[in-house]
């Protein structure tokens, strides 16, 4: 969502290429080769990824990979300075948030911000990183909704057998007769990868065993 909302060029390009977004990023962060990149720098990648979205600070950063600030730093001015859409689109949604004290996701699902202009500073910067991830945890969150209401429908028509039980963040589990799999594998594929046209492809891993089915975007 990140790669989609932003337009960020190298971050697209990973993604249509079928690129580990961890590994790359650790790449950039730690100057080093992609083939050369360890697990644990791969692990720290993941942390600064998922800590861009959710607008993290240096000093957050810091803390959450128990190392020293300025380093932390470091690798965030590096990770911006790879992806400089990511840079843009964090300053565009932050000037748009104090504006209208509120941001949408790309389905017209609003958050309300009325805490970004508090003269609190904790409350001010937490609700700024609201902003920043709201729009796309939030869009992320109503594709899955789709998701289902798609898949819902295709197993009602074509595969009464199967049923769709729960949702684990991204992931669909449902329920369906062993001899059933193939069949659910190709149109849970189908409808989820679908279910919107991105800049990015959608990816589907999909999951079975005696007794459980999961579908994971």
């Amino acid at each position: 969502m990140l790669a989609h909302i932003s337009g960020d060029e190298a971050l697209i390009d990973i993604f249509q290429h079928g690129g580990d977004i961890h590994r790359s990023t650790a790449a950039t962060v730690f100057g080093v080769s992609p083939a050369l990149v360890t697990d644990e720098q791969r692990r720290a990648s993941k942390t600064i990824n998922f800590g861009i979205i959710y607008g993290m600070s240096a000093f957050g950063l810091a803390r959450a990979l128990g190392i020293a600030r300025g380093e932390a730093q470091a690798f965030i001015d590096a990770y911006f300075e790879r992806f400089p859409g990511v840079r843009t689109y964090t300053e565009r949604t932050l000037a748009q948030a104090e504006e209208e004290l509120r941001v949408e996701t790309l389905y017209g699902r609003v958050r309300y911000l009325p805490d970004i202009k508090s003269r609190n500073r904790a409350v001010r910067e937490n609700t700024r990183r609201m902003a920043v991830n709201a729009r796309i945890q939030g869009t992320a969150a109503d594709l899955l909704k789709l998701a289902m209401i798609a898949v819902d429908r295709r197993l009602r028509a074509e595969l009464g057998a199967a049923r769709l039980l729960l949702t684990v963040h991204d992931e669909l589990v449902l329920e369906a007769p062993a001899g059933a799999i193939d069949e659910l594998s190709v149109l849970v594929r189908e409808e989820m990868e679908g279910v919107a046209d991105l800049r990015v492809p959608l990816v589907v891993d999909i999951d079975s065993g005696p007794d459980w089915y999961e579908a994971k975007a």
